[in-house]
C-alpha cells in the first residue's frame, strides 16, 4: 500500500494574499465547504491576529466545518498564538501553525536576531502552542535559502518541544527540483527525532517550479504538501493543488504515494475560486484551463476519436469536467435542475436552490438552450454575494455610430433609489461615469475584460473588472445576457467590495 500525502490547502490564507483576491466571511465559508467536498486534509483558514475579519472567518470555519483539520497561522509570539487558539478552539482537530524565519538574510535584516535567539524563540513558541493542542506545525520561513544544518537544529528542537509537523518552505520560489529533493533527503537523514513529525513543503512559483519542487520533495520523503487551488497566491503564486494531486494519480509508477482528494470536485472548486477571487484561469493552465482537454489539430482529433488515450493522459470526468452540453430548458423543473447541480459537484440548501431556480427560469425564457456553464455562472452570481450597498435597479443606454453614447442608470443606494445620466466615449464608459456620479466614488478602472459562457450571440456575458481606490485594489464580477448590464453589475460589485474593505479596516482600527 502506498503512503499517503497530506494535502494542506492554504487558498484561504496564502492564496488570499494575491492582490485584489481578498474574500469576505461568506465567501471563505463557501470555499471551505467546497474543500470539504474535495476531502483535503487541512484547511489553513487564515491569520487570526491579522484583523478582526480574519479572526471571525477562522472562528466561523473552525466551529462549523467538520471532517478535517482547520489551521490558523501565527507568528512566533504568545499574542499571535493565543489569538489563533481563540479562533480555532472549537474545531474538531485544530492546528496552530507557527512560523519563524531561519535564513541569514531574514534574521539579519527583518528579525534583527541571531541564530541562538531564533532557536530559543522557536522552541518557546512551539511549547506555548502545545499547551493548547498537540496538533502544532512549525515552519522555517525562507528555509531553502537557510543553512541546512541550522534548519536541522531548529527542527530537532521544535519536534522535541511538541511540533507534530515541520514545514520546509521555499518562500521565495528559489529552489530547483533536484536541489529541493536533496534538501528534504538531508533533513530526514540528519534529524534524529524526525520520525516523530511529518515533513511538509510549501513551494512558491517564482521560477515556475513550485509543482516540480513539491513532487521532488515527495519522492525524497516529504509527506505533506501545502498548496492552493489554481496555484493562487502572491507574486507568481503557490503550488497548484490540482496539478500535484493529478500528477500523483496519473504517474503512480514514478510517484508511489496517494492522496485522499476526491478529484471529481477539482473542476468545480477551480471555478469557485476563480469566481470568488476574480482571478481567471489562463486557457492553457494545466488540469483546469479551458484548453486542458481541447484538441484542435486534425491528427489529435482523429486520434482521440479513435482512442481517447492517444492524446489524453487523464479522463476529463476524473476532475469533474462534465460533457453534457445541452441538458435543460424552460420546461425543466426544479428537481431536474437540482439533479444537474449535484452532478456538477455543488450542494445547495433549499433556499439557495430556490434563488438559483428563479434565475434559471428567467434565463430560460430568454434562451432556448441552457448549458452547464450557464448554471454554474448563476450559482456563482446568486450564492456567492457580498453585502450590497449599491444595487442596480435599471440601466438603459443609447449608442451607435451616429449617436453620442449616453447611459441612464437607476441605483438603490443603502435602500434609497437614485437615478442619473451621463455621456461617455462608449456605452460602458457612459455607464461607469453615471454610476460614479450617483455613488460619489472616484475609483480608477485598472482592468476590464468580457467573455461568455457557452456560445452564441445570446450567451451569458461575464464581465471582470479590477478597480482601485485609495490604495485598495478589488475585483468586480458581473453576469447578464446583456453585456452592458453585466459591465454595470461588475463595476457595482467592485464598489461594494471596496465598501466592505473600508468597513473592515475601520472595524480593525
Amino acid at each position: 500500500m502506498s503512503e499517503k500525502i497530506f494535502i494542506f490547502d492554504t487558498t484561504l490564507r496564502d492564496g488570499e494574499q494575491s492582490p485584489g483576491a481578498s474574500m469576505n466571511k461568506q465567501e471563505k465559508f463557501r470555499l471551505a465547504q467546497q474543500l470539504v467536498l474535495l476531502n483535503v486534509d487541512v484547511i489553513e483558514a487564515g491569520f487570526p491576529i491579522a484583523s478582526v475579519g480574519d479572526f471571525d472567518c477562522v472562528k466561523n470555519i473552525a466551529g462549523n466545518i467538520k471532517g478535517l483539520q482547520v489551521a490558523g497561522l501565527a507568528r512566533c509570539n504568545e499574542k499571535d498564538i493565543d489569538r489563533a487558539w481563540e479562533a480555532l478552539k472549537n474545531g474538531e482537530d485544530p492546528r496552530i501553525h507557527t512560523f519563524l524565519a531561519t535564513s541569514d538574510i531574514h534574521m539579519r535584516h527583518k528579525l534583527k536576531m541571531n541564530r541562538d535567539q531564533v532557536l530559543e524563540l522557536a522552541v518557546a513558541s512551539v511549547k506555548h502552542a502545545a499547551k493548547y493542542t498537540s496538533n502544532v506545525e512549525f515552519s522555517a520561513e525562507d528555509a531553502t535559502r537557510s543553512d541546512i544544518d541550522f534548519v536541522c537544529q531548529v527542527f530537532e528542537a521544535v519536534i522535541e518541544a511538541g511540533a507534530r509537523t515541520v514545514n520546509f518552505p521555499d518562500t521565495t520560489g528559489y529552489a530547483l527540483p533536484g536541489e529541493h529533493g536533496e534538501q528534504i533527503r538531508y533533513l530526514i537523514a540528519n534529524i534524529p527525532n524526525i520520525d516523530k513529525a511529518i515533513v511538509s513543503v510549501h513551494c512558491h512559483n517564482d521560477l515556475g517550479l513550485a509543482v516540480a519542487n513539491s513532487l521532488a520533495a515527495i519522492n525524497s520523503g516529504a509527506r505533506q504538501v501545502e498548496c492552493t487551488i489554481n496555484g493562487l497566491g502572491e507574486r507568481a503564486g503557490n503550488t497548484a493543488m490540482e496539478e500535484v494531486v493529478m500528477a500523483i494519480r496519473t504517474r503512480p509508477d514514478q510517484v508511489d504515494v496517494h492522496t485522499d482528494v476526491v478529484t471529481e470536485h477539482i473542476h468545480p472548486s477551480s471555478r469557485l475560486v476563480s469566481t470568488i477571487t476574480g482571478m481567471p484561469v489562463q486557457p492553457n493552465k494545466a488540469i483546469v484551463g479551458a484548453n486542458a482537454f481541447a484538441h484542435e489539430a486534425g491528427i489529435h482529433q482523429d486520434g482521440v476519436l479513435k482512442e481517447r488515450t492517444t492524446y489524453e493522459i487523464m479522463n476529463p470526468s476524473d476532475i469533474g469536467l462534465t460533457k453534457g452540453n445541452l441538458v435543460l430548458g424552460k420546461h425543466s423543473g426544479r428537481h431536474a435542475l437540482k439533479d444537474r447541480i449535484e452532478v456538477m459537484g455543488y450542494s445547495l440548501s433549499n433556499a439557495e436552490l430556490d434563488r438559483v431556480f428563479s434565475r434559471f427560469k428567467d434565463l430560460a425564457d430568454l434562451r432556448k438552450d441552457i448549458f452547464d456553464e450557464d448554471i454554474e455562472a448563476i450559482i456563482m452570481d446568486e450564492i456567492i454575494k457580498i453585502p450590497e450597498v449599491y444595487e442596480l435597479v435599471s440601466l438603459g443606454v443609447m449608442s451607435g455610430s451616429m449617436k453620442l453614447p449616453t447611459a441612464a442608470v437607476r441605483l438603490k443606494i443603502n435602500g434609497e433609489e437614485k437615478e442619473g445620466a451621463a455621456i461617455g466615449v462608449g456605452p460602458i464608459d457612459a455607464t461607469y461615469r453615471t454610476i460614479a456620479e450617483l455613488t460619489g466614488t472616484s475609483s480608477q478602472l485598472l482592468f476590464f475584460s468580457v467573455s461568455s459562457f457557452a456560445g452564441g450571440t445570446d450567451a451569458l456575458g461575464d464581465v471582470l473588472v479590477r478597480i482601485e481606490d485609495k490604495g485598495k485594489v478589488v475585483i468586480g464580477h458581473g453576469l447578464d445576457p446583456d453585456i452592458i448590464t453585466a459591465a454595470g453589475k461588475a463595476y457595482l460589485n467592485g464598489l461594494n467590495r471596496l465598501v466592505f474593505l473600508q468597513k473592515e479596516s475601520e472595524k480593525n482600527n
